[in-house]
């Protein structure tokens, strides 16, 4: 885990992905070394993929919701000094509760606001990713980043795409920001 973090530090990242579910002494060591490395480089810890439900996690043995392991898997990262988080739109919320101001959360499935909406274009709006929202929604809900590869990419227009996402995103933070 050591050299994995030494190398992403060298090459610049600043933020590398770990799973969370690899375990605390996987998460102390990344943790660790991205702060000995000087701290440039956040670790995050991914909690339950967007494409997994109750079911697929039942079918890994996971008794638990997705939001009750997130949470569980957030704190346990958090706990060995872990300060950034994936997790999808549905469990922001209760990972915020979780966690408090101090994490960061970063969420993907970010979806156009309106089937049909620009962003869409004529791709599917779920496709593989099961928990999902509009970039309002996650941000509503205490998202710091959200994650949009697909709406963007397979749009007819990936320009008006981009452009419409960002307006989602500046009306998300102004409504926060009046809250």
């Amino acid at each position: 885990m050591e050299r994995a973090v030494d190398r992403a530090v060298t090459l610049g990242a600043r933020m590398l992905t770990v799973h969370a579910s690899g375990g605390k002494e996987m998460l102390l060591r990344a943790a660790r070394r991205a702060e000995a490395a000087g701290g440039t480089c956040s670790i995050v810890a991914v909690t339950v993929l967007t494409s997994l439900d109750a079911s697929d996690l039942s079918d890994l043995g996971v008794v638990a919701q997705p939001t009750a392991h997130a949470q569980r898997l957030a704190r346990l990262a958090f706990d060995q000094g872990v300060r950034a988080f994936v997790c999808s739109p549905e469990e922001v919320s209760a990972v915020r509760r979780e966690l408090g101001p101090q994490a960061t959360l970063i969420t993907p499935g970010v979806r156009p606001e309106a089937p049909g909406a620009p962003l869409a274009g004529d791709a599917p709006t779920r496709d593989d990713q099961k928990r999902v929202a509009t970039a309002r929604e996650a941000i509503a809900r205490g998202a710091d980043y959200v994650v949009v590869g697909r709406p963007i990419r397979d749009a007819a227009d990936p320009v008006s795409a981009a452009a419409s996402l960002d307006q989602s995103l500046r009306d998300a933070l102004a409504e926060t920001r009046r809250a």
